[in-house]
């Protein structure tokens, strides 16, 4: 069995015009979504064994929040430049990448790519994943080269905004 959690990077920042997409950081709510999902992940124990992270600005400083607040250790961290704007096809080729030892995954990136990939391996839809939401789903393999269309049974999805109006 394995665990794939998707986390869509904190909301970023539009006010420096000159920074390409890639370079954008994390804006004021940004800033405190990030370690709010993080502290909802150390609350229900998902500590992923891995995390793959583009390594697009806004990304890169939500997967480090997560790291820092779950006291996981940096080199369990790795960003993938494929991850940057990756397509579902891209991001099932990194998870059938990665090593089976590893049980629990966090990928940390982007919508569209998020989202789609969310709902062609789950069996429930879901119309988005917002920025800074987590969504997780048990994975009936035991191999990520195995994980396909239909393969994920959906657990959950928690949003900062989820969480603020509790």
């Amino acid at each position: 069995m394995k665990y794939l959690y998707l986390l869509r990077h904190a909301k970023s920042s539009w006010a420096y015009p000159e920074l390409s997409d890639f370079e954008r950081p994390l804006n004021k709510r940004g800033k405190h979504d990030a370690p709010l999902m993080a502290s909802v992940m150390m609350k229900n124990k998902i500590i992923p064994d891995v995390i793959l992270s583009s390594p697009a600005t806004r990304a890169a400083m939500t997967a480090k929040t997560v790291v820092q607040i779950l006291r996981i250790e940096e080199d369990r961290l790795i960003f993938v430049n494929e991850l940057y704007e990756a397509s579902p096809s891209i991001l099932l080729n990194i998870i059938g990448r990665m090593d089976n030892q590893f049980h629990k995954l966090l990928v940390v990136g982007h919508n569209p790519g998020l989202t789609s990939l969310a709902n062609i391996l789950s069996d429930h839809s879901v119309d988005n994943i917002p920025t800074a939401g987590l969504l997780g789903m048990r994975i009936n393999t035991t191999q990520w080269d195995r994980v396909d269309e239909k393969s994920g049974k959906f657990l959950f999805l928690e949003t900062p905004k989820n969480r603020k109006s509790r």
